[in-house]
Parts: structure tokens; sequence; C-alpha cells
């Protein structure tokens, strides 16, 4: 019988998990995709939303292998579609892109492997197949699955909104009958009540997996001093390993990449003022490293699919949990060890604060947006466990602590601040909220500078002798994290003022404690300076280390050859896997996990070479 009748006498489920073994070289599906998959192969709608890493693009590509017609995959980001793209051609199935990168040659070669019935999948862009031109080519096109992929995008209430997602609710009556699915890593509750409105899957089956990662070792830390300098530490004290930094705006990621480059690092800015042919050319040097750093903007989202990702670092912090689960996301998606570090500070958040007010929305979105602001910082400087904290904000019951971020591992202390809480209310109030921040530090410890008789007369001044002036600084913070105090922006000024009346009145009656993070002992050693993973990423024997190198060597070499990045070959586990077995014949090798069909015929001799060269 031919590979396409034993997949027809197979149940649904089995010809896709017969796909998973023979073309993505897996023999079991993960956490939920069997489900997930099973429900489109049924013909019917599902919303599911995975954690990053958790194998969101099988559930698409497995069912429009299995399906008859071309599987159409909507995605806002060219950078994924590229990187999907490659990974599949790699693995044996027919795929392409239809994005404004697509030359002309090569998008009509697309159009007539789609007309006679070559392509598998097919990935496009929102803005492209909303395209009058291009439903209406697709429509006289037999579809397996309609894929929407970073659903998020489609809601005012997440971290990502793009409106021209809210047109892909037309495609429900535009292609009736073609199963619909919706994939996401992050959406709490809220959005996804809104994906399922805005594209018309009311009735469709969710399906939501634990947003456990428990490869991420998180930590954050408030800003002190120079922030490029803090950077340069962090880095440096990771040396190579592959890395993204998230800056604010276009101006500082140049910035970074140009310090870390001179202080010898490998690194690249990344931003969307950039021509998208110097885009690319630095994508494709980021992905094809062994050992590189990513400088992007955080509004710029990378996409990137590059599984040895070792850290992240917030060098500023992102808009909310949920691009901050995505962010920190882009490390560890191999399930090896990785780190994410977040710089934060209460100018950042009232920054957040500032550009929510100007931005042309509903007065219910703007509040929303506040709100998950507050939860983002209430997270960075909390003393619960982080990764729980992220958990619990998506809904997860029964979490317990990771035993492993800065919170768990006791490297973030805390003590009670009330009384000193209480005077530095106090001396907001008398001070009328007509001074900035550095001013009301001044006057409680009576240093303000040509001091008028008004001020000096107030009860508050002088009376924080008990706490220098850092101490002060950061009990200020503290205060406007948690709304005590809040900052007028005052033309870029900002004057500090008391925050939510009832909370202030609750901490002076002493109904309300308020705890501040006391920095510990050794502080530069600690908390993220130097501090390595438990365990190192791709753990090789010590007698396997050769054979792993000169296999990661053939890659670099093959994957330079075809502008391709390593892991869309090889994984570093599946290379780790083969240096430890060392398989002596091709089927040896096919039994591995990650070796597929296609590429056991494109590499089987090739790598059966070098491990017989270590025999």
């Amino acid at each position: 019988m031919s590979p396409a009748d034993v997949e027809a006498a197979l149940r649904p489920i089995d010809a896709a998990r017969d796909i998973l073994r023979r073309t993505f070289g897996h023999s079991e599906f993960r956490g939920l995709q069997a489900s997930v998959i099973e429900e489109i192969l049924a013909g019917r709608n599902a919303l599911a939303v995975l954690p990053t890493g958790g194998g969101k693009s099988l559930c698409y590509q497995i069912p429009a292998l299995v399906r008859p017609g071309l599987g159409l995959v909507v995605s806002p980001l060219i950078a994924l579609m590229t990187d999907q793209v490659a990974a599949l051609v790699q693995s044996g199935v027919a795929a392409a892109r239809l994005d404004s990168n697509v030359d002309p040659a090569e998008r009509a070669e697309t159009w007539r492997r789609i007309e006679a019935g070559e392509l598998d999948l097919l990935y496009v862009s929102p803005e492209g197949l909303m395209q009058p031109w291009m439903l209406d080519r697709l429509a006289r096109t037999p579809l397996s699955i309609l894929a929407i992929d970073e659903a998020h995008c489609v809601s005012q209430w997440g971290h990502d909104f793009r409106p021209e997602y809210r047109m892909l609710g037309r495609l429900a009556e535009l292609f009736p009958g073609v199963p619909r699915l919706a994939v996401t890593a992050t959406a709490d509750a809220r959005t996804r009540d809104d994906i399922r409105h805005e594209l018309r899957l009311e009735g469709a089956a969710e399906f939501v997996a634990s947003f456990a990662r428990p490869e991420l070792i998180l930590s954050a830390e408030r800003k002190r001093g120079n922030v490029e300098k803090r950077v340069l530490e962090l880095v440096a004290a990771r040396p190579e390993r592959s890395g993204v930094i998230y800056a604010g705006s276009r101006d500082k990621t140049e910035s970074l990449a140009a310090a870390l480059r001179t202080a010898g690092v490998p690194a690249l800015a990344y931003h969307a003022g950039l021509d998208k042919r110097v885009r690319a050319e630095r994508l494709e040097e980021f992905l094809e490293a062994d050992a590189a750093v990513m400088v992007a903007t955080i509004a710029f989202g990378m996409g990137v699919d590059k599984p040895d990702v070792r850290f992240v670092i917030h060098a500023d912090p992102p808009a909310s949990i949920e691009a901050y689960w995505q962010e920190v996301g882009r490390a560890g998606r191999d399930g090896e060890p990785a780190e994410g570090i977040t710089l934060y500070g209460a100018a950042d958040m009232a920054w957040a604060f500032r550009r929510i007010a100007e931005r042309d929305v509903d007065e219910g979105v703007k509040q929303t947006q506040g709100r998950k602001v507050r939860q983002l910082y209430a997270m960075l400087d909390g003393v619960n466990c982080r990764a729980a904290a992220v958990r619990r904000y998506f809904g997860e019951e029964g979490v317990e602590a990771c035993g492993q971020c800065d919170i768990c591992t006791g490297e973030v202390e805390t003590i009670d601040v009330t009384v000193a809480a209480q005077k530095a209310l106090s001396a907001a109030h008398r001070l009328g909220g007509r001074f900035g921040r550095g001013r009301v530090v001044d006057h409680l410890l009576g240093k303000t500078k040509d001091v008028s008789d008004w001020e000096a007369g107030l009860s508050t001044w002088g009376i924080g002798q008990d706490l220098s002036a850092p101490q002060w600084r950061d009990l200020t913070e503290q205060l406007l994290f948690e709304g005590l105090l809040k900052e007028d922006p005052n033309d870029g000024r900002p004057l500090v003022g008391l925050g939510d009346a009832e909370a202030v009145r609750a901490v002076f009656r002493g109904e309300r404690a308020v705890l501040m993070r006391k920095p510990p002992e050794g502080a530069e050693a600690k908390g993220g300076r130097g501090r390595k993973p438990r365990r190192e990423a791709t753990a090789v024997g010590e007698a396997d280390r050769p054979l792993f190198e000169a296999l990661r060597a053939w890659r670099a070499r093959e994957a330079k050859s075809q502008h391709v990045p390593p892991y869309v070959i090889f994984h570093d586990r599946t290379l780790a896997e083969i240096a430890a077995v060392r398989p002596g014949s091709r089927a040896a090798l096919a039994a591995l996990n990650g070796v597929g069909e296609a590429k056991l015929a494109h590499y089987g001799t090739a790598v059966l070479e070098v491990v017989g060269d270590f025999a």
C-alpha cells in the first residue's frame, strides 16, 4: 500500500500520529495537541491557548496534511512565516508564503502550485488575505483548514491589538464548512471572549493548557543608575549564549547593540525603522548564529522560533503580563533552562500610563489597559513567586511556587516599612503635590536647598533621618507601584501627590502594611548578576561532547549553504541524542526524536559519516 492508502485506512487521529512520526520525527503528541487536532479533523472549529514552545503550529500543520485541500495559515509576522515555512520544507512538507517580501516570480510559482494542488500549507498576512482579489482566487481553492495564529491580536483587550485582525471574522461566511482554528500563547478570559466574538467562534471548543514554563528562571530588579551598564553586566555574565534584549525605543536598540559590540558581544539592532532588507539580513544572521544577541524594540514583534535563546532581558519593561509572557517566552523554546530578566522603574510605569492616556480609544479600554499596567508592576515589584503570579493572572488554579525565581530562592527579601510610608505620604500631602520625587526625599531628610520658612515649618520637615536617600527613593517608588502615591506628568517634570484615598487612609490607620524589597547582602553577585541556570542547556556527557560539537559544526556548514537557520535542520536536543546513541544505521537514526523521513533522506548519510568518524 502507498503512504496515501495507509493514511486513508487509518482513523484520522491515527493518520495524524503517523504524520507526526514520519514527517516531524516525534513519537507522541504533547499536552493538548491531540485533543485540538481531533477537533479539527472532525471538521469543527476550535480556540487553543497553548504556551510558547508548546507545539501550537502542529495543531494546524498536521490537520492540513491529513485533510484534503490547502491549509491556510494567517500570521501577523513575516519573520515567523519565513521561519515556519523553512522548517516545514526541511521536513518535506510543500509549504510557501505570500507576503510583501516575496518577489513576483516566486509569487507566480506559488499560485501555480496552489492551482495545481501541489501545496499543503500557505502562510499569509491578515492584510494580504483580506484583499478582494486574494479572497476571489482562494474561493476557487479547496481548503483543509483556516488557522489564525497569534489570535490575541484580534482583541483590543490584548497586548498586541491589530485592527486588521478584526476583518478575519468574515472568514466564517466566506469559507463555510472549512474548520477554523484560532491559536495563541497568551490570552486571559476576557481576551478569549473577545477572540470568540470577533472571529465568530462562539460555539467552538476551547482548549487552554497550563501557562507553566518550568524551564524559565525569572527575575526582576529595579533600575538603578546607568541601565546600559547594567545590561552589559548581565550579558557579560552569560557568555557564548544566544539572547534577546528588548528596549523601549529604536535609538535605545541601536545604542545598546553598539555598546555590546564594543564589549566584544556579537549584537544586532532590530526595529521597524530599518530598511526591510537590512532587517531580513540581521534576522538571518541572528538565526544562523550559535551565540548572538538581538536587541529589539518591544513594540516590534520578532516572531522567531529560534529554540536555543538562553536569555531574554527587558532593558525596558513590557506593556502587560501578556506581553511579558510572550516576550520572555522567546527563551527556552527547546525546553532547556533559560532566563527572563526584567529591569523596571516607577518612571516606566508613569510613561505607560501617559501612553494609554494619549491613545484614541474608548475610556473603558483605557481603564482595562491601565489595570493591566498595574498588574504587571505588582508582579515585577511583588514578593510572591513570579511564575505563579503569571499563571494565576491567566486564571490557573491550584498553582504552586516555581522554586527557582529570584523570589523563591530568597534573593529578594522584604522589610516592613509601614511607619516610613506614613511619613512619606504625610510629606506628599503637606507639600500639596507641587514637587517631584527628589524634592520629597530632600524634604524628609531636611536637606532641601534654600528651604523656605513655610516648608521648614511643616511637621514632616526632616523627619526621615532613619532612612538614607536611596532607601527613601526606593520607598517612594514602592508607593507609586502600589498606587498610594501618583505622579502628575506636568509636561515631563512629574509632580508627586497622594494616590488612592481609601488605600492611603488604610495605611495611616495601620490596616494596611507596606513591605519594601530589601537588596540582599552582596547584591552585586546575586539577583541575576552572575547566576547561572541550575542546569546547563542541552546536557551532553563529557564522552559525547566531541561528537556533539562535530555534529553542530556539520549542521552549521549545511545551514550556511542553504541560507536557513541551523535549528530547522536538527535541534540541539536531536544532535545530543545522536551523540549519545551513536546510531550505526539509517534505521537506528530514524528511531531518534526529531528525525523524520525527509530529514533522514536528506541528511542521513552525512550524519552517519560524522558519527562513523568517532566510532
